[in-house]
């Protein structure tokens, strides 16, 4: 999120009237305002949404949604691990979610949102009470500063070659899923549902690959090939080459180079 956005999305609950006792004059009110915004009762049913909410989530109708949406029934909400924060709202606190994912292939299996060919869409949730005159908790809303809609493909292509760029280096998810502008945990579950494995076993799939490469040359020794790939060769990592090749590192050498040599 920029700064711009950050300050904006601190500044919501302040530049709207928290009072809430006028439903007609609200709706008109938070239907005009520029975010993406829902309005909660207390139980979490959804009881406003306006266009721009409908649209960016993808809700096919205002009808399907108010009414019949509970944010605190929200499978996508309780594995992400938001809903404690949420109900902090019914406590008069003003909460902001970061790096809300909502993967959209859910999105599609447990609500009514239009089929639409992403993996997930990324945003910054204020949520804030809206009291009556007596100070009480009437309502709750929820204002979207929208960041991103990842199509999947890209943020893997960008993870791959984050790793061939560095597959010298020691294997670290948080450094590759920066590298792709994504929570450690979301590029994990992406990378897979993507590639089939997980980012850690196409590293090491790509650094053996790399290896194969340099025991080639025979004027490495053994040792010295797995040297330049930054890699000890001991017990654990000559296991892990015949695990992944079918052969130990100098039977590889061996069969390969007969072949070339035939």
């Amino acid at each position: 999120m920029s700064y711009y956005a950050g300050k904006a999305q601190k500044g919501i609950p302040n530049c709207l009237m928290q009072q809430f006792e006028d439903d007609e004059f609200y709706g008109r009110l938070f239907e005009r305002f520029p975010y993406p915004i829902q309005i909660f009762s207390l139980d979490g049913t959804a009881s406003m949404i306006n266009d721009a909410a409908l649209e960016m989530i993808g809700i096919k109708s205002r009808e399907s949604h108010i009414g019949h949406y509970n944010v605190f029934e929200d499978p996508i909400v309780r594995e992400l691990g938001f809903l404690d924060e949420i109900r902090q709202v019914l406590r008069g606190r003003t909460v902001y979610l970061r790096d809300f994912n909502a993967p959209y292939q859910a999105m599609m299996r447990y609500f009514d949102v239009e089929e639409r060919d992403i993996n997930s869409i990324s945003s910054d949730i204020t949520c804030f009470p809206l009291v009556n005159a007596d100070g009480k908790v009437k309502y709750f809303a929820a204002v979207f500063v929208f960041k991103n809609i990842y199509m999947g493909k890209e943020e893997v292509r960008r993870g791959k070659e984050y790793i061939k760029a560095h597959w010298k280096e020691p294997f670290s998810a948080e450094k590759i899923a920066k590298g792709v502008y994504l929570s450690k945990s979301h590029f994990t579950k992406l990378f897979k549902s993507e590639t089939g494995v997980t980012p850690y076993e196409y590293y090491i799939n790509y650094k053996i690959s790399k290896l194969k490469e340099v025991l080639l040359d025979t004027n490495l020794s053994i040792s010295q090939a797995f040297a330049a790939c930054n890699m000890n060769y001991n017990g654990h990592s000559a296991r892990l080459f015949k695990e992944r090749v079918g052969v130990t590192p100098s039977e590889y050498r061996k069969i390969v180079n007969k072949q070339i040599y035939q």
